[in-house]
């Protein structure tokens, strides 16, 4: 036995950084007083979700990854509490800017960092105007109490992204993420459609999901966004083992064997029986493969 307690958490945001900072510590140290080792919090939980609106003053949140508050903050009580803390960010490198992850691990130490990979742009979700296309590529980091991947919320609509982390031998799959409703259209509810993606990450890799979506209601000029929380943890079957109400501040606990899980994938065949000779198609824009290539 491997076993492992991961956790989900999710809150809503205020105008100060340092009352979000406060706020998540204090989910944080709850999650871990209940056993978890690993423990997610939301996307961009320092601010507000300023990508409602194209605002140049929204550049300043931007930091560099040794200055950034909520890294150096984690990575203190990461060390505290001895528990794995992937740390949501905007990252300010030279003239680029980044939705960017760091992972501390449980002594603290930053293991690395993942910059989101798909940005989106779409009424009230404009972060091409914020955010460089992410040049990490997708990220596994050996953590203390397993090995982890981690996707940033419109990643997680993307099935290849969490199927390339568990080729790198991801054993959890953990997405943090701020979700809500469409501003120009207040009846479009994509809560059913936005977990279910995620759950099918879980079942065709038979690997536990961890997502952590923010709560409440966020106005920025004429556009406003009620994030519907909903944060989950799927098991490896696509199940919901535990899941958040839509507007409650939270933390979320499930624990997995995550050696019976390797063993339950071993059997189930999946990555055995992959044809990746036949997958050329994936890599193409049109469905088209280049006549050079063949």
């Amino acid at each position: 036995m491997r076993n492992v307690k991961v956790a989900a958490t999710q809150m809503s945001c205020a105008e100060s950084i340092e009352e979000n900072i406060a706020k998540a510590d204090v989910l944080v140290r709850e999650a871990a007083a209940k056993g978890a080792q690993i423990i997610l919090l939301q996307e961009l939980f320092e601010t507000p979700y300023f990508c409602q609106k194209e605002k140049s003053k929204y550049y300043t949140y931007a930091t560099e990854l040794e200055q950034n508050h909520a890294v150096r903050h984690f990575k203190k009580v990461a060390e505290e509490l001895q528990v794995v803390l992937p740390i949501s960010f905007y990252e300010k490198k030279n003239y680029a800017r980044y939705n960017s992850l760091a992972v501390i691990d449980a002594n603290g130490e930053v293991l690395g960092k993942y910059r989101k990979s798909h940005i989106p742009d779409g009424p009230g979700y404009e972060e091409k105007f914020y955010f460089n296309p992410g040049d990490t590529g997708f990220k596994v980091w050996n953590t203390r109490f397993g090995k982890i991947g981690v996707g940033v919320c419109w990643d997680q609509w993307y099935p290849e992204a969490a199927r390339c982390m568990a080729l790198m031998g991801a054993e959890l799959l953990f997405y943090p993420t701020a979700i809500g409703s469409e501003p120009q259209d207040g009846l479009i509810d994509s809560k059913e459609h936005w977990q279910t993606c995620m759950l099918g990450h879980a079942a065709a890799n038979l690997i536990p999901v961890i997502a952590s979506n923010r709560i409440g209601v966020e106005e920025d000029d004429d556009s406003n966004i009620t994030f519907y929380g909903s944060s989950f943890i799927a098991g490896p079957q696509g199940n919901k083992v535990i899941e958040a109400g839509r507007a409650e501040e939270t933390v979320l606990v499930a624990e997995f064997d995550l050696e019976q899980l390797e063993t339950q994938r071993l059997e189930w065949g999946i990555f055995r029986d992959r044809r990746p000779d036949l997958y050329r198609i994936i890599s193409t824009s049109d469905g088209e493969l280049n006549p050079k290539w063949d």
